[in-house]
């Protein structure tokens, strides 16, 4: 018998670092080839990590929500050798450092210093993250306080949310207004007011130092926000106290681009096995346009403003579950409307399925949103920092319009949608932006019917 040590694989070019959300095997499994050890979590991606070899799992080395490094050993898999050496892991116990938590710039985190005089948590039989153990040394929170704190997370777990709120408590802050809520277990997740408190610019609790409350009544259900909701609601917040967002309409007549998808996508489905949808006719004339007007494709960085070299598109997807990824098109522009194509549908199947690869939602330097997809006729979409514009495309909708001909003015069914363009008015004027999506309406009403594919 010999001992495969299983390393965290390098997952992107920018990803140092995954947090373990599930271990699909426990000690003790047999393990096939290729089948999955465990699920791990990125700053939106969620990845499974197969084994390369087959076995036995022997040790896992990570905790559910601890975070590795890539490169660490995560796992032992005793494997079939023969009288090949054991590979001797040293295991040591984790130190209990900081945990490594999401940050966004602009966000104020809330502070963890370490400390040497921690309480002997190999007293309890609970399980506390390096976090937690380092705020209640810290706070002076002995491991009997710590161990009578009721948890939220699963099993019951403490986590550094509901540590916070029984510290606000314990400090006479405000109270939450959980008690009267009636709900089948497990209880109900606190409401963390203390972290709604940090992020002090937006909210008039900030202004007046006055804590929030929200009426509960028995009626009510408490949901947590899971772990990529909470990575959204934080960079929307962001955004949104880092750049002046204006926003500027067009009306666009689409007929022609209509009209030609749909004598052209059946034999274009037959021929590249591949269905063609409007969004990567919007990503082509989003590039086009991107090259008329370099100076949206840029971002800010204090000062100064950085031009970027290439044109990455990032199309904002909805996922099953409500939350939004944004996997990004890398050089839309050099990618016919065939490859456009064939890069927007595996883009999105497998963002459905979750199985986008870490850097495959970084690096974009534009953003397109398809509101039209939920019906919507126009929206006022959130810059995705650190962008500086964000263009949403509404629905198509059959309506009367006025068409100039050479015979007089008349009235034609035509159809019709709206783009909407948000902007960070620090480097982006009125003018720029009202002539940058005004250029991408005039590519799409000026498509040629007769283009060939």
């Amino acid at each position: 018998m010999a001992q495969y040590e299983l390393l965290l694989p390098k997952m992107g070019e920018s990803v140092a670092e995954a947090t373990v959300i599930k271990w699909v095997k426990q000690p003790g499994d047999k393990i096939d080839l290729d089948d999955t050890i465990l699920e791990i979590a990125t700053d939106k991606v969620d990845s499974e990590v197969p084994s390369p070899v087959a076995g036995k799992l022997v040790k896992q080395l990570f905790k559910e929500d601890e975070v590795a490094q890539v490169g660490d050993v995560i796992a032992i898999i005793e494997t079939e050798g023969g009288d090949s050496p054991v590979i001797e892991t040293p295991v040591t116990e984790i130190q209990a450092v900081e945990e490594k938590v999401e940050t966004i710039p602009g966000i104020e985190q809330l502070p963890v210093e370490n400390t040497t005089a921690a309480p002997d948590f190999t007293a309890s039989e609970r399980f506390y993250s390096p976090l937690v153990k380092s705020i209640a040394a810290q706070e002076n929170i002995s491991l009997t306080e710590l161990d009578s704190i009721k948890g939220s997370g699963a099993d019951g777990r403490l986590n550094k949310d509901d540590l916070l709120e029984y510290i606000s408590n314990k400090n006479g802050g405000s109270k939450v207004l959980t008690a009267t809520v009636t709900l089948s277990p497990p209880s109900p997740p606190v409401i963390n007011e203390t972290v709604a408190a940090k992020s002090a610019p937006l909210t008039e609790v900030a202004s007046s130092n006055k804590p929030s409350t929200t009426s509960v009544s028995s009626a009510d259900e408490i949901i947590e926000m899971d772990r990529m909701r909470k990575l959204i609601a934080d960079h929307m917040v962001m955004s949104k106290s880092t750049s002046p967002h204006v926003t500027s309409f067009v009306e666009a007549d689409v007929t022609n681009m209509v009209l030609w998808r749909n004598k052209v996508k059946n034999s274009f489905e037959k021929r590249e096995n591949e269905k063609i949808t409007f969004t990567p006719i919007f990503v082509e004339a989003v590039a086009k346009a991107i090259k008329d007007f370099p100076m949206i494709n840029v971002s800010v960085n204090g000062t100064q403003i950085i031009k970027k070299g290439n044109i990455n598109i990032g199309m904002a997807a909805a996922l099953p579950s409500g939350n939004l990824i944004v996997p990004v098109i890398r050089n839309a522009d050099q990618l016919n409307l065939v490859g456009l194509t064939k890069a927007v549908n595996d883009l999105a199947t497998r963002a459905r399925n979750s199985k986008l690869k870490p850097d495959e939602t970084q690096g974009g330097t534009f953003t397109l949103t398809n509101v039209g997809s939920f019906g919507n006729v126009m929206g006022t979409p959130i810059i995705n920092q650190p962008q500086v514009a964000i263009l949403a495309v509404g629905a198509i909708k059959k309506k009367p319009a006025v068409l100039e001909t050479e015979h007089g003015d008349v009235i034609a069914i035509r159809h019709m949608m709206f783009l909407s363009l948000s902007y960070d008015h620090r480097v982006v004027d009125g003018s720029l932006g009202g002539m940058f999506v005004r250029r991408v309406a005039d590519y799409l009403e000026s498509w040629d019917l007769n283009r060939e594919i």
